[in-house]
């Protein structure tokens, strides 16, 4: 269904065009900083990544008014944004990255979040281009090649000069229902425990992460998300046209250091941990809430609506001294209408690209024994 060009094309235009000045400026300072202190470069991309993503997060708590409710203990709450850490999280809706994104502004690290993606997210423009200057690690969904990718991807994080965030979605695909039905198929056929709230994790990325992170990354961050009963799930789709909803988000902290050090004991330990994370839905589902944990509201900052203020007026200065200084003619309308239309275009892109149904999961070729004959059940 397609949505009001009253409210795609602003936002679009101000997402485009402010990304493409981000774009430039990552580009120039990697031209011309990387090369002599990496780490430098590091930080100033922090700050250029914030200024776009804070867009984002702007339509996410300003324009639909999403609100998260977090539960955890205080302890974690006292750590987060302080520390290096490995993230892992069921993969519920089409904006489950916004959400962490948005906890990670609340905790001071938006600049240095980080995830593994598919290889096509590169190309999308502003936003893929984006990840790429900020080292998002970038995969083909082919571990003969990935292996190498995810080495090089982690090594690279190990001199990383603020606390980052890395996120693995280990189900490998988003949540829906007939993924999860394929699950269910495939863990009765190999009399596996059958999963009612998560998709049965894909545990290669995982395992090679911790083995290579477990030297300078402290934690694991185990995030489960759920929407609340009455509530709309949110999306992309929703999100832009204004409609509230809320989010419940489970956080629960694992010393990295605890875990088993073999593969087969690292697999099962991530196995087992979605087992409790279906557990814990399964909960939540009757009781709306995570049995005892402390509920904490993250607020609304205003941070991300003045930048979004910021980059308004910034834009409209912009458009003023275009349209003064150009003359009024054919030639002026064409750009406009084609500049107007390539947003359009993008934005579409963008949405597609993030909606559930849209989401294809790694070839069964890739994937060892195991993951193949789930992957087959998988549509």
């Amino acid at each position: 269904m397609a949505i009001a060009a009253v409210v795609v094309l602003p936002i679009g235009l101000l997402f485009l065009l402010s990304g493409l000045i981000i774009n430039f400026l990552q580009a120039f300072f990697f031209v011309l900083v990387r090369p002599c202190s990496k780490n430098m470069y590091r930080k100033i991309n922090a700050c250029l990544a914030q200024l776009l993503w804070l867009e984002l997060i702007w339509l996410f708590d300003w324009w639909a008014h999403i609100k998260v409710d977090l539960f955890i203990d205080s302890e974690t709450l006292e750590l987060m944004g302080k520390e290096h850490v490995l993230l892992i999280c069921n993969h519920k809706s089409d904006i489950d990255w916004l959400i962490g994104w948005v906890l990670a502004q609340r905790s001071g690290c938006l600049g240095s979040t980080l995830a593994l993606v598919k290889k096509s997210l590169k190309f999308l423009p502003v936003i893929g281009w984006s990840m790429w200057f900020t080292e998002y690690i970038f995969l083909e969904r082919n571990w003969s090649k990935d292996e190498n990718i995810l080495m090089e991807g982690f090594e690279n994080l190990r001199d990383f000069p603020m606390p980052f965030w890395l996120a693995v979605f280990v189900e490998g695909t988003r949540f829906t229902h007939a993924k999860l039905l394929a699950a269910q198929e495939y863990a009765i056929a190999t009399k596996s425990p059958v999963p009612r709230n998560v998709l049965i994790p894909r545990t290669k990325g995982f395992v090679a992460a911790v083995n290579h992170l477990r030297s300078f990354v402290p934690a694991i961050y185990n995030c489960t998300v759920a929407i609340p009963k009455n509530e709309p799930l949110p999306t992309i789709l929703r999100m832009f046209r204004g409609r509230s909803s809320t989010v419940h988000v489970h956080v629960k902290r694992h010393l990295i250091r605890e875990l088993p050090h073999t593969d087969v004991d690292i697999r099962q330990w991530c196995r087992d941990i979605f087992l409790e994370k279906d557990a814990s839905l399964e909960l939540h589902q009757s009781e709306n809430t995570f049995g005892d944990m402390e509920c904490h509201g993250i607020g609304r900052p205003k941070k991300s609506l003045y930048v979004v203020i910021i980059w308004s007026c910034l834009l409209l200065f912009g458009v003023f001294k275009f349209f003064e200084w150009c003359s009024f003619s054919w030639e002026a309308i064409t750009f406009c209408a084609i500049l107007l239309l390539f947003v359009m275009v993008c934005m579409q892109i963008l949405i597609v690209f993030s909606q559930s149904e849209q989401s294809n999961p790694p070839e069964a070729s890739t994937l060892n024994t195991e993951d193949a004959m789930n992957q087959k059940l998988i549509p």
